[in-house]
């Protein structure tokens, strides 16, 4: 095998492994968020239920994401394992995102909620506040990955073109 191709093959590796650890990252961040959607409106309501250990969640997080939105309709909140509402938050924008502190172990649910007769398509998750730490880990090696294969891939390009101008 020529060393050029030898070369393709590694830095394209090179590519595909950081594209693959670029996966792996997405993967750990969403591990145990619960998604979900649905229409919203004056009689429809979408849930969002998960378990949390208060020892090995301190802290959660949820999101809302609205297609039709329209300002002063929705809300979204939280409620703990007795039921008790810990959060409350009208949504001014098409997406809200937001921490709270795991207090008890057990069933949190995310409710959407519209005062719109007209229903609209929303999609929440609900779930433990990713390790940044990983993240972090898994985006940088993810990056270098990809750079490194695409620099090669372009030094190899330029080599290659340089070769065929002088053989000519």
């Amino acid at each position: 095998m020529q060393k050029g191709v030898l070369l393709i093959v590694i830095f394209g590796i090179l590519i595909v492994a950081g594209l693959a650890t670029s996966v792996l990252e997405n993967q750990t961040t969403l591990e145990g968020i619960i998604q979900g959607n649905g229409r919203v409106s004056t009689s429809e309501i979408v849930t969002i239920s998960v378990d949390f250990d208060k020892d090995e969640t301190p802290v959660g997080i949820f999101a809302v994401q609205i297609m039709e939105f329209k300002k002063n309709t929705f809300s979204a909140k939280i409620l703990d394992p007795s039921g008790i509402e810990i959060i409350s938050e009208k949504i001014n924008e098409d997406t809200l995102e937001q921490e709270f502190r795991v207090l008890d172990s057990g069933n949190y649910e995310l409710i959407i909620q519209s005062s719109d007769d007209k229903g609209s398509y929303v999609a929440g998750a609900i779930g433990p506040l990713p390790n940044t730490d990983n993240k972090f880990i898994f985006s940088t090696i993810s990056t270098i990955c990809i750079i490194l294969g695409m620099i090669g891939l372009v030094i190899i390009a330029i080599y290659e073109i340089r070769n065929k101008r002088r053989s000519v």
